[in-house]
């Protein structure tokens, strides 16, 4: 097992992953998979979420209550992002559901992928495979747009983006 040295961005989309699976079991294999990473980098990602205390010592149980602290308090300062480019993707932050259906006016973010069908301003996922990911699960989709919302909203779509994450990762 290689050194921590702390969080990395695709860890979140692992972590969100299992909190889209709610109370239903799971495998590495699968999630690996699912996300299109290697079944080491998994295993690595779960390693270094145990150690940061979003998963229990088991690597099985999600720590809801501290994967939330963790979204609401530190996501936007560990992995920030800032909108890029005009680019043709798939929506993400509030220009995607669920919060696509309470913001209306912002400017549209996507995530670039080249099967996308909206075009908006560039964010970079947590991870380079998230959006193909998403396509297959819109419970995943739906915790990552929030998670980028989180990332790069003002202060009303961060809030609003949270009260719906912690809504889903408590009652998942």
């Amino acid at each position: 097992m290689k050194k921590h040295n702390g969080m990395r961005p695709h860890d979140v989309a692992v972590l969100l992953k299992i909190a889209a699976k709610g109370r239903q079991a799971w495998r590495m294999k699968d999630l690996a998979q699912e996300l299109g990473i290697s079944a080491s980098e998994i295993s690595e990602s779960l390693h270094r979420s145990s150690l940061a205390g979003l998963l229990a010592g088991d690597k099985r149980d999600l720590r809801r209550l501290a994967l939330l602290e963790f979204l609401r308090s530190g996501l936007r300062y560990v992995f920030p992002q800032q909108p890029g480019a005009l680019v043709r993707g798939m929506p993400t932050a509030y220009s995607a559901p669920p919060l696509s259906q309470r913001i209306a006016g912002a400017e549209a973010c996507v995530w670039p992928y080249a099967q996308g069908q909206a075009r908006g301003q560039a964010v970079e996922p947590l991870h380079p495979r998230a959006p193909e990911a998403a396509a297959q699960d819109s419970a995943y989709y739906e915790l990552l747009a929030l998670a980028d919302a989180i990332r790069l909203g003002k202060v009303r779509e961060r809030s609003l983006a949270f009260e719906i994450l912690q809504e889903r990762i408590e009652h998942g």
